[in-house]
């Protein structure tokens, strides 16, 4: 695993980080989630839990737990109290607090919209806090939002990017982010790159901040933050 922040512009200080899956050199996240299937997809996300809960329970301070947030596979998830075990086990014995545990998943893959409903209660129910990733960029988004409200919302860096030279996507922006705000989700922008566009969102206020400009991701460790505006 590698670790990447994301950082409240208001505290300066990291809100969470986000365990990003590697090749046991440090490689890139590709080679490893080419060789999942159907078969392995299930061990695969349960071993990704644990590792990432383990790794954050020693890199962590204990003054002030970050949040951890977690990349998670909806189709590996069966029955979302029977597949949830083995990281509460993991959670339990390392002494992480759950709601400091945050399960993330992309939209980008196309997903069961009943499913999916029945594992984020559960899990807000356990006490954990969920989130969409790449908003915006794929099939059920705002299906999904009407149905129920996750905690966080990331919004794919696609919109992201470039976003001070570009009014437009400034005005799609600018509303997603008042619709997420009348609905009580606490909104993050990820793959800011530039101090232009950490400007823009800021203007725009969005809090929550991840991306190469602040932080890369750092293998097995915690990244320094470099926070520039």
């Amino acid at each position: 695993m590698a670790f990447q922040p994301i950082v409240d512009m208001r505290s300066k200080r990291v809100f969470a980080h986000e365990a990003l899956v590697r090749g046991g050199d440090g490689s890139g996240a590709y080679g490893v989630l080419s060789m999942v299937d159907p078969a392995n997809r299930y061990a695969f996300d349960q071993q990704c839990r644990v590792r990432a809960i383990e790794l954050a329970s020693e890199l962590f301070p204990r003054s002030e737990i970050p949040h951890l947030s977690i990349n998670f596979m909806p189709n590996a998830v069966y029955e979302p109290r029977a597949c949830i075990r083995q990281t509460l086990e993991t959670a339990r014995r390392t002494a992480f607090p759950l709601d400091r545990i945050i399960f993330e998943f992309t939209e980008v893959e196309k997903l069961d919209t009943d499913h999916i409903l029945n594992i984020l209660r559960s899990y807000r129910e356990i006490g954990f806090k969920t989130a969409i990733d790449d908003f915006g960029a794929g099939f059920s988004g705002l299906n999904l939002l009407a149905r129920f409200q996750t905690d966080l919302v990331k919004l794919d860096m696609d919109l992201i990017r470039g976003i001070d030279t570009d009014p437009v996507k400034r005005v799609v922006v600018r509303h997603t982010l008042a619709m997420l705000a009348d609905l009580g989700i606490t909104v993050v922008c990820e793959g800011i790159e530039t101090i232009g566009e950490l400007q823009v969102l800021t203007d725009l206020g969005v809090h929550l901040i991840q991306g190469y400009y602040i932080a890369r991701p750092t293998f097995e460790g915690l990244s320094p933050v470099s926070i520039a505006a």
